[in-house]
């Protein structure tokens, strides 16, 4: 079934989910609102979680349950046509319901994923942000800034590294790849928490600089086995 618009699309619906950058959710919000039906359900896949608690709430009908949502999954790639039918399997999504949130309306969010093959976790919106800083934006930052750090070389240099880039240089800026202005309104949307983990990884890249600078066998390769263990759990739990 094919709606003119999105407010036909929604009318007759039990459930809603909002699948747009997170900067365009509560717009989406309030244009939708007056046309849900009672008992509705309405949720996000949306990658921050406080920001958009907070900029729907004034949207939000009394007689729909809101139960925000973020699928930890995907590739760098974006939009409908880049979606696949493995996509969620053995992946994470997590919810972060504000206090009072109905409890079915809680469970039929929660089967609804575990329906397309996810594991499902309850998390508070706050700690969410915090985790999703460090495993999820913290990385694409780092990700987009090498890029523009190899763009910045000069000529003969630049040439170099895009001609001769090694696995490594590919695989870690794959998510480089990634939607620019999604990534845009996902930094501003979680700035604090973001700067807080930049924050940390800025004092332990300067940690491990000094101890190159000044030789520190030891300490280069406890922070190298500590990286490697991490990765190796990831493996371990099928997260890789």
């Amino acid at each position: 079934e094919v709606a003119e618009t999105a407010q036909a699309a929604v009318a007759a619906a039990d459930c809603v989910i909002v699948c747009v950058p997170v900067g365009a959710i509560a717009g989406v919000a309030a244009e939708i609102a007056p046309s849900l039906a009672p008992g509705a359900i309405l949720s996000d896949v949306g990658s921050t979680k406080l920001g958009v608690i907070g900029a729907l709430a004034a949207h939000i009908p009394p007689h729909v349950a809101f139960v925000p949502a973020h699928p930890m999954a995907g590739t760098e790639f974006s939009g409908p046509d880049s979606g696949f039918s493995a996509l969620f399997e053995g992946r994470w999504v997590l919810l972060t319901p504000p206090a009072g949130t109905d409890e079915a309306a809680i469970g039929r969010i929660e089967a609804f994923w575990r329906g397309c093959g996810a594991n499902v976790e309850r998390m508070e919106a706050a700690h969410h942000d915090r985790m999703a800083a460090m495993v999820s934006h913290l990385p694409h930052l780092i990700a987009f800034t090498i890029c523009n750090t190899a763009e910045g070389l000069e000529d003969e240099s630049r040439r170099e590294v895009l001609q001769f880039a090694a696995s490594g240089f590919r695989d870690f800026t794959r998510i480089a790849a990634s939607d620019p202005v999604m990534w845009r309104d996902i930094f501003l949307a979680n700035r604090e928490a973001l700067l807080e983990m930049l924050a940390r990884f800025t004092e332990d890249a300067q940690a491990m600089a000094r101890a190159i600078r000044f030789g520190d066998a030891a300490y280069i390769e406890r922070s190298v086995e500590r990286g490697r263990a991490i990765r190796q759990s990831l493996i371990e739990q099928k997260q890789a």
